[in-house]
């Protein structure tokens, strides 16, 4: 019978890294009969010693990717101590690289999964945004970073798109003369929301477009001057109202611009 061969993975973070090039290099071979452990967040050198000695109980072969020079060490004179095999798959790799890029490797375990924890953060804000575009589900304003309210047309979801893209949770509301404003709108902390507003024309302007890519008639009170300058002073007044709500112009403005101007306040914050 064949003996099951060990191949165990020592990290001084997940060792997931270590595990997938062992995987890609196993997959060129023809051995089923291989398991992998991982030896994770060994931190100390006792925790290096202790994870030899479990090896040295079912004895294979040890492949890590230590950051820290004593740890290198220290494993390299345990592994010799106990006759067991080691390789070492990340520090080749750093020597080369420091050589050709002429600057000194971090030696930092974990970094690459700090960018993957960004990935994931901007993945749940995106997710969080597209959720609660609109006024849905405002019973959970209070886990927005920001709340943008405004009138029909003025970029609040494709403001609230870029911003989740830059890693915030964004819920927007839209204004409507004469209907309720939703009460939970209040009840959160009311820095976290920015109104909207825009130059009277420019949003006649931007409504009658879309109703023309819609096929829809332009004449009616969504593009009437009186009617659209009523939806604004409606607006201006409850900011007023609300003086802790931030203000951001839209007239003549892109994304980013706002944007920026909303990430700056929150950035200082």
């Amino acid at each position: 019978m064949k003996r099951t061969k060990n191949i165990y993975i020592f990290s001084n973070s997940t060792g997931e890294t270590a595990e997938r090039v062992i995987r890609a290099t196993l997959a060129q071979f023809d051995a089923p009969d291989t398991k992998i452990y991982r030896k994770s967040y060994l931190k100390t050198l006792d925790d290096i010693r202790i994870a030899v000695e479990d090896v040295a109980k079912r004895p294979g072969l040890i492949v890590f990717t230590l950051m820290h020079q004593a740890h290198i060490a220290e494993l390299n004179a345990e592994v010799e101590r106990r006759g067991l095999e080691s390789f070492d798959v990340i520090t080749p790799i750093l020597e080369k690289m420091q050589s050709f890029l002429g600057v000194p490797a971090k030696r930092r375990p974990g970094i690459i999964y700090k960018v993957d924890e960004e990935y994931i953060r901007r993945l749940d804000a995106v997710n969080f945004t597209v959720k609660h575009d609109d006024g849905q589900y405002t019973q959970n304003l209070d886990q927005a970073d920001i709340v943008l309210v405004g009138v029909s047309r003025t970029s609040k979801t494709p403001l609230s798109m870029y911003l989740a893209g830059k890693g915030y949770k964004v819920a927007n509301i839209p204004l409507v003369e004469g209907l309720p404003t939703p009460e939970q709108l209040f009840k959160i902390e009311q820095e976290r929301i920015i109104g909207l507003t825009i130059d009277v024309q420019q949003l006649i302007n931007i409504r009658a477009s879309r109703m023309r890519n819609m096929r829809q008639s332009t004449i009616g009170r969504y593009t009437e001057y009186d009617s659209v300058e009523s939806e604004l002073l409606y607006a201006t007044r409850l900011y007023r109202q609300n003086k802790k709500w931030m203000v951001v112009d839209m007239t003549n403005k892109a994304i980013e611009e706002a944007a920026a101007e909303i990430m700056k306040k929150f950035q200082q914050k």
